[in-house]
């Protein structure tokens, strides 16, 4: 069973190249949502939310499809991380998180119209970083300018340089999709993943 069609419900060049590894044939859309943080609301509860309500303003759109919706937020010791947006922010958020821990939730969901079938998974990456020096960081923002990541950094760049250690079950997940979790709910679908060439 190949007859699929697949929706992302995210216009995030993140989250499609990391959805293109797989070899399914998708198109993107993007969820017109409110994302503001409700009072008093954790963080994994607050992806958890978002990525089920993307999912959901999709699939009030179209049948038949498969829509696969992801949302992430990184906390320090229990807040949020925002994105820099700038090198100063950056400087601070990075200086701050010098031989410190950071976690990632990265909230998955997928709706199977064909089955009126949800299917949930929450992904928590630990990130630490090893002892950085004002020139670590300063280098590193000049080269890879992280300003619109979470965290001020790319994990799938340079980013790598500043970290003692990633605490995992799928390094996708901390680029903003667990394709492990997806391919396992892809192939309850009766998806066939590797698909046929």
């Amino acid at each position: 069973m190949q007859n699929h069609s697949i929706i992302l419900a995210s216009t995030s060049i993140f989250r499609k190249t990391l959805l293109e590894k797989l070899h399914l044939p998708f198109v993107s859309a993007k969820p017109e949502i409110d994302e503001t943080p409700l009072e008093h609301e954790s963080v994994q509860n607050m992806v958890e939310r978002l990525a089920l309500q993307k999912a959901k303003k999709i699939a009030s759109k179209t049948n038949n499809q498969i829509i696969i919706a992801s949302d992430q937020s990184a906390c320090f010791k229990d807040k949020p991380i925002g994105k820099p947006l700038n090198y100063q922010n950056a400087l601070q958020q990075l200086t701050l998180f010098s031989n410190q821990t950071i976690v990632f939730y990265t909230a998955l969901v997928v709706i199977d119209q064909n089955s009126n079938s949800v299917h949930q998974n929450t992904d928590i990456t630990k990130v630490t970083f090893r002892e950085l020096t004002y020139t670590d960081i300063h280098n590193y923002l000049t080269i890879e300018q992280p300003y619109q990541c979470a965290g001020s950094f790319k994990s799938e760049g340079l980013g790598i340089s500043l970290f003692k250690s990633i605490q995992t079950t799928d390094p996708n997940a901390l680029i903003g999709l667990p394709l492990i979790k997806l391919v396992g709910i892809l192939k309850k679908t009766g998806m066939q993943i590797p698909p046929k060439k």
